[in-house]
């Protein structure tokens, strides 16, 4: 046994005293063993003494030599990710779990994209040019094997917030903005992960999360109250202003779109929940967006409702290559550039790790990072505006079983076929419908329907339901009080003075 003592003298005489032996190797009363006297080094006061500096060089020189030590695979594996799946790919096993989850979250896709993009104030058609060259590149550049991407509601609510006060959502202006935005963001992504910069999702917490993505949610589902109701509300990302332009338009409620809106709201919850409940029916949960915007198509091609909105004309054939434009608004855009860029952290960043976790494989929030910037910078040259994760779609996708990024090949295969084929039909879709069960789309699309707007608005209503996470709130307030202020005060903040305030709030706290 070692000791350590101030002074090596008192020690000695205090051994000394009690009859030991020597200083140099003093032994205590009925004890064998040598003890060894070590002494302590006090620190240095003297003027000339200089605080310990940070070892760059060590830090060099460690990466420099693990560089070194990278053979030309490691190199592959670190540039394309998608190597690592492909040389252990297991045909017999995997391709029927990827080709199953590739076409059911390509089912639920199709209707979602289309509805994401109207949320932020764009033609259907950019949900849909958001869903297939991002989907390819992720596919190649992504570490996440299960990550589902493409439009997402919050990151469209903000790009309709941040081009609706420089441009109105009818302008080609807002097109091109959007598209700009998706090429920062991409940028942005990009430099966070060559910085190793995922590390900062540690300092955010989970309530924080919570209640912010509750609070929006929340503004989400009232911003598509209007196809309900018949008439327009105010474009806001606040909660106050929406209630009351709603509560203002009362008397311009129409019965017909609030009736099938809310018809298809109840169908799509239903199969949301029945699908999550049993395993053996899981499919109705990806097919319900599709069963809505069938069910909803229907119903205006046969009556002819005049009071409920189409969609409309839809371009009909893959995006073509183009560079964004209007870089002399891109300073404007930064901030929320940087604002979608935190959310993709949150939410795609946190994710994938989630599923990488659960599906017992190694994921670097780095590598995602950069892969999600090439997926948007990409993109955003083929009309894309940003995408990012999506918590529905990666949890179809894993419940589905998919094993590798090949299920995110499939799913941008479904979206290219809807692209050169199914356009044509989409004009039909009432704006407050969802979709219905994929099988009975398939017979049905080779019909010219009408879709409402209204389907579209119960789409994305149904689909950040389940974002308003009241339960975590509860169990807060039941287990610590501490987390629930930090929720309370982030949704709170979210609500009333918009998602962009809500998100400082949350993070400074």
């Amino acid at each position: 046994m070692s000791y350590a003592s101030l002074s090596v003298k008192d020690l000695n005489s205090l051994l000394s005293r009690s009859g030991s032996g020597s200083s140099s190797s003093p032994r205590t009363p009925g004890q064998t063993r040598p003890v060894k006297v070590i002494p302590l080094q006090h620190p240095d006061t003297s003027d000339d003494a200089r605080p310990p500096s940070i070892p760059f060089d060590d830090i060099f020189s460690r990466w420099t030599a693990k560089i070194k030590r990278m053979s030309l695979l490691d190199w592959v594996d670190t540039l394309f990710p998608c190597f690592r799946w492909i040389r252990t790919y297991r045909w017999n096993e995997y391709f029927k779990l990827d080709l199953m989850a590739g076409v059911t979250v390509g089912i639920m896709l199709v209707p979602q994209a289309m509805s994401y993009a109207k949320l932020a104030g764009l033609p259907p058609i950019y949900g849909l040019y958001s869903s297939f060259v991002p989907i390819f590149v992720y596919a190649i550049f992504g570490s996440s094997r299960q990550l589902a991407i493409g439009p997402v509601a919050l990151v469209s609510l903000l790009v309709s917030n941040a081009l609706g006060d420089i441009a109105d959502s009818s302008e080609e202006l807002h097109i091109e903005l959007a598209i700009l935005l998706a090429l920062l963001v991409g940028i942005l992504e990009c430099i966070m992960g060559l910085l190793r910069l995922g590390w900062l999702i540690r300092f955010i917490s989970h309530s924080v999360i919570s209640g912010f993505t509750s609070a929006s949610a929340i503004v989400i589902g009232l911003s598509q109250v209007k196809y309900f109701l018949g008439y327009s509300i105010a474009r806001s990302s606040k909660i106050v202003p929406l209630v009351e332009s709603i509560i203002a338009g009362a008397d311009k409620f129409q019965w017909p779109p609030f009736l099938m809106g809310s018809l298809i709201l109840v169908i799509l919850q239903v199969m949301k929940h029945v699908g999550k409940a049993k395993k053996e029916l899981q499919f109705l949960r990806a097919a319900a967006p599709l069963t809505g915007i069938v069910l909803g198509t229907t119903i205006a091609k046969v009556f002819h409702p005049p009071s409920i909105s189409l969609v409309g004309e839809i371009p009909q054939g893959l995006p073509t290559f183009s560079f964004p434009r209007s870089f002399d608004h891109a300073k404007t855009l930064l901030p929320t550039s940087a604002l979608i860029t935190g959310v993709a952290i949150l939410e795609s960043v946190g994710i994938a790790k989630a599923l990488a976790a659960k599906n017992r494989y190694e994921l670097d929030s780095n590598s995602e990072l950069f892969g999600l910037g090439v997926a948007n910078i990409l993109g955003s040259l083929f009309s894309a505006y940003p995408a990012t994760g999506s918590f529905s779609r990666s949890a179809v996708n894993n419940e589905s079983e998919a094993k590798t990024g090949l299920s995110g090949l499939i799913t941008g295969i479904i979206i290219g076929c809807s692209l050169l084929f199914l356009t044509p039909v989409f004009k039909y879709i009432p704006q407050s419908c969802e979709t219905i069960f994929w099988l009975l789309t398939l017979t049905l699309l080779l019909i010219s329907l009408s879709n409402p707007q209204c389907a579209l608005a119960a789409i994305v209503i149904s689909a950040v339901s389940g974002l308003v996470d009241y339960d975590e709130a509860i169990f807060l307030w039941r287990v610590d009080k501490r987390d629930f202020t930090l929720w309370a005060i982030t949704s709170t903040t979210t609500l009333f003075f918009g998602i962009e305030i809500g998100v400082l709030v949350g993070v400074s706290i």
